[in-house]
């Protein structure tokens, strides 16, 4: 089986080849899938059984998985549902291959949660158009998501009983967090989340964090109803930890250099900067200096004046002082 680094904390677009991971308990099978999908330069993942496949994505996430209909012991079906159940799995495609072509089965994959089918024997051409396709609306797919992040929007849709359907790479990461969870599974509580869909001045709510967390408060929002149990929220940090996250991904500043810019817009001198954070006037200094380099400024007030636009322009505000 080739290697592939884990990235259980949440899907991103990977430097490197596609990763496909192939469920079939035909050798054969394997053996000609394998050879087709590595001629487009793949790197091929194999599983003999569902439960081979589903402890290769807990350790390794595909970008697509083709996963046979029947198997001895977890086949296809229950297989897919159980990818499909898990939040940092959800997101990638599934191509389910049978011999069984009535309606009836075609209809269970699908309602597993597949994308597709494809019909034994299998046409590696067919196949390997059949991939291209489901790739590229699941980068499209994550491209938005990702995009909604660099602006502040982290979202994410839930049904009815607030388990976690999908959501933005830094919502995921915030929530894996703040909530207790069992390892890839995100569930909000459903009361809140039902409480926020009935409430029509369209309020936020704190979300309970799990006992033991020391993040920032996180608060959640309805924003509406996107498809037959699926209910769009956002999840906001406090604004200062936002302003501060904000800064930090489109100036790629260290969290130490975060904090002494938002200080520095806040009108803060160096002395007071050190002695609200704790450092000396010297390291205040050296961090703005580097912040200066990053933001592609030469003093003070051009660093604070484009701090402050870019939390602006993010939909977070500077708090004052006195929010701490």
């Amino acid at each position: 089986m080739n290697e592939a680094p884990s990235d259980r904390d949440g899907p991103a677009f990977r430097a490197g080849p596609d990763i496909v991971l192939v469920v079939d308990d035909s050798p054969d099978a394997l053996r000609m899938l394998t050879d087709a999908v590595e001629t487009t330069g793949a790197t091929v993942l194999v599983a003999s059984s569902g439960e081979r496949a589903l402890q290769i994505a807990a350790e390794i996430t595909p970008d697509i998985v083709l996963m046979d209909a029947v198997m001895p012991g977890i086949g296809g079906f229950e297989a897919t549902r159980r990818l499909k159940a898990d939040a940092g799995l959800r997101h990638v495609p599934v191509i389910v291959m049978t011999g069984l072509t009535e309606t009836e089965h075609v209809v269970e994959g699908l309602e597993a949660g597949a994308v597709d089918y494809l019909a034994k024997p299998i046409v590696p051409d067919e196949l390997l158009a059949r991939i291209r396709v489901h790739l590229s609306t699941a980068r499209e797919a994550q491209r938005a998501r990702e995009a909604l992040d660099t602006t502040g929007r982290f979202l994410l849709a839930a049904d009815a009983r607030g388990r976690v359907l999908w959501c933005t790479p830094q919502a995921r990461r915030l929530l894996s967090d703040a909530l207790v969870a069992e390892p890839g599974l995100l569930s909000l509580p459903a009361a809140l989340c039902t409480q926020l869909r009935s409430d029509a001045q369209g309020g936020s709510r704190v979300l309970p964090m799990a006992e033991g967390y020391r993040g920032p408060a996180l608060h959640l929002s309805f924003l509406g109803t996107t498809g037959e149990d699926e209910h769009l929220f956002r999840v906001m940090l406090s604004e200062e930890a936002r302003a501060q996250a904000l800064i930090r991904q489109r100036f790629s500043l260290t969290e130490r250099e975060a904090e002494v810019s938002i200080w520095l817009a806040r009108g803060k001198a160096n002395r007071d900067i050190a002695d609200i954070l704790g450092m000396s006037p010297r390291t205040v200094n050296k961090h703005l200096q580097a912040v200066f380099a990053k933001l592609g400024v030469e003093n003070r007030a051009s660093a604070a004046v484009l701090v402050l636009r870019s939390i602006s322009e993010g939909g977070a505000q500077v708090p004052a002082a006195g929010e701490r």
